[in-house]
């Protein structure tokens, strides 16, 4: 009997710590949340799929920022969280850390700069930024401004979801891509595309081309809260003008379904709203029925055209709504502008094939 007893407890022991031994570390490297001791942002730190911007106050010393993370559990960051660091230069060359998983299988390089509030106001779309494979190919295309005083605006687009289907893509064919045809020089090509085998799994049919302020980071299943609309924005914006040209695909579907009747069309708006503690950004959830609106500047008109087409769109305010000015210099309020191939993309409604231009917006302002 002792022996048999003796046996059962050697086996349910060796059972036990196989189980322990067996369990899987994690193989997450992302960094969750960021913030920098001291009073010197103005908002929370702005985290995409890979990269991360700090919002100073002005004021603040950009030579001397230590910023701290939160990462997946077991993970690792370095430089160590807390690391003194300047981050002078950073619009042009951010500031790498690398992110190692609990299982040391992966790492992910996070690209980290600082800015101080204010954005260019004319869009030229000449600056195309590429993100490379580990051959230095590029996958696909983003995009960012830089004004002659050199404020700096890194447009955001969904070229990152499109990128997780799967789907085997050149560069210049992913939903959003420059193009040389543009009213002058260069611009941006936004085209509504096919997600493929996994799109459809995942119930996300199709990927509209888009451009906008904020940023985007795949959330799975919640998708339309993917993109994080508008950057601070310390003036009034009066209104949204520029060029653009539109094509329609041939076959609207629903839930990847034809539906007979209806024509895709593209959008072109801007939304300007106040910030707080309980509201950071707007995404495809309320981006047009949130109660911190302020004013709303959004195309009504579109239609196909092949030549360059002029959009002039005024910001109408929101009944009852009014800026606090103080709260205006102190970056209290930002500044959503979105262009997309499909008005009702974020639904997964729409053609592939839709095609928009964009090019030479201007943002004009008061205050």
């Amino acid at each position: 009997m002792k022996i048999k007893t003796l046996t059962s407890c050697f086996f349910l022991a060796f059972a036990i710590s196989s189980c322990i031994q067996d369990e899987a570390l994690n193989a997450e490297a992302d960094i969750e949340t960021c913030s920098v001791p001291g009073d010197v942002l103005n908002r929370e730190p702005i985290i995409g799929n890979d990269e991360i911007t700090l919002p100073l106050k002005k004021g603040a010393d950009i030579t001397k920022l230590a910023p701290e993370f939160t990462l997946t559990p077991g993970a690792t960051i370095e430089p160590a969280s807390g690391t003194v660091r300047d981050f002078t230069d950073t619009k042009d060359k951010p500031l790498l850390y690398t992110v190692t998983s609990e299982d040391k299988q992966w790492t992910k390089q996070y690209k980290v700069s600082a800015m101080f509030s204010g954005i260019p106001t004319s869009f030229h779309f000449e600056e195309v930024t590429p993100v490379n494979d580990k051959n230095g190919q590029p996958i696909f295309y983003n995009f960012q401004e830089t004004d002659a005083i050199g404020n700096l605006l890194k447009w955001a687009n969904a070229n990152e979801g499109f990128n997780y289907t799967g789907v085997q893509a050149a560069a210049d064919d992913y939903p959003t891509s420059p193009s040389p045809n543009g009213k002058v020089g260069n611009c941006v090509k936004l085209t509504t595309k096919s997600t493929g085998e996994l799109g459809e799994r995942l119930k996300m049919y199709i990927a509209a081309g888009n451009l906008f302020t904020g940023s985007f980071k795949i959330v799975i299943p919640e998708v339309v809260k993917a993109t994080k609309f508008g950057v601070p924005f310390n003036h009034i914006p009066v209104s949204l003008k520029g060029y653009y040209k539109y094509k329609a695909g041939e076959t609207f579907t629903v839930a990847g379904k034809p539906v007979s009747g209806r024509k895709d069309m593209c959008d072109i708006y801007g939304v300007f709203y106040e910030t707080d503690a309980n509201l950071n950004s707007l995404d495809g959830t309320n981006i047009f029925t949130d109660p911190h609106i302020i004013s709303v500047a959004r195309i009504s008109d579109a239609k196909e055209t092949d030549d360059w087409t002029l959009f002039n769109l005024t910001f109408v305010n929101k009944p009852g709504k009014e800026v606090d000015l103080e709260k205006l210099q102190n970056d209290g309020y930002n500044l959503a502008i979105v262009f997309a191939s499909s008005v009702k993309g974020d639904l997964f409604e729409g053609a592939v094939g839709s095609t928009l231009y964009i090019d030479e917006v201007e943002l004009s302002y008061m205050h």
